[in-house]
């Protein structure tokens, strides 16, 4: 016979828990459950400074960017590859030159961007673990190094590009996809205060649109981003304008 929950309280086992210190530690063992699946409760999301609208809406130009990444008619592919390439590889240079200095070994002490680190693969391919300062100067290098070799990056009439160029662009944009999404995750504060954050929004709208167009980087890659490339990449709805009627 059952009895009732009274009488179930008053049983112990032989080692002196009774059904209630059981249950409780049964409850505990289930609200843990909930968590993940080491029984620890997920972290809450940090929250993003760069997708608030006071921000987001905030550029340096107010029209269709993908008008500057079309290619003209009358110009070589290779050859408008290279020129943008060039360009975005002197801005992104540019723009994080404004926060490297709250970019060290010790606030930065890996290349990240959201929960993604990144590490350096050098000339034979072994990998490394950085800081993010190192990383940046080891993409900046790399790629100064290659958009100044006149064998990838030809500038004299009649000289040909090298049949790898394609994959060496798809290489350049990807390091520097990088640095600018670390701006974002780690500087965007810093940033914001030095008044720069609508420059930082156009170069990062406008190289989205630029590797987009040309199909640059798999889409697997930019994915951490994907909320700020939605936020900036929507276009912004018409600004009221104020008409002054003459009498």
């Amino acid at each position: 016979m059952v009895g009732d929950d009274s009488t179930l309280m008053q049983r112990s086992p032989k080692n002196g828990l009774s059904c209630k210190m059981v249950l409780q530690a049964v409850g505990k063992v289930l609200r843990k459950g909930k968590g993940k699946p080491n029984g620890k409760k997920p972290p809450a999301e940090e929250k993003k400074l760069y997708l608030e609208a006071e921000y987001t809406k905030v550029r340096v130009v107010d029209f269709d960017l993908k008008e500057l990444v079309v290619l003209p008619r009358e110009i070589d592919l290779n050859e408008w590859l290279a020129c943008n390439t060039t360009t975005f590889f002197n801005l992104i240079n540019l723009q994080y030159s404004t926060i490297s200095e709250f970019c060290t070994g010790d606030t930065c002490p890996a290349m990240t961007a959201c929960s993604t680190t990144y590490f350096w693969y050098d000339e034979k391919g072994k990998k490394t673990k950085c800081t993010a300062p190192q990383y940046v100067d080891f993409v900046m290098s790399s790629v100064q190094k290659l958009v100044t070799d006149e064998d990838i990056f030809p500038t004299k009439y009649g000289k040909e590009f090298p049949n790898t160029f394609d994959s060496l662009v798809k290489k350049i944009c990807r390091y520097l996809f990088h640095v600018l999404a670390h701006i974002y995750w780690s500087h965007y504060k810093e940033t914001v205060a030095m008044d720069l954050h609508g420059h930082l929004n156009t170069l990062y709208t406008h190289f989205v649109v630029f590797i987009r167009e040309f199909n640059l980087m798999d889409p697997k890659e930019t994915l951490i981003m994907e909320d700020l490339t939605e936020a900036l990449c929507t276009p912004l709805p018409p600004q009221p304008q104020n008409h002054v009627t003459e009498r």
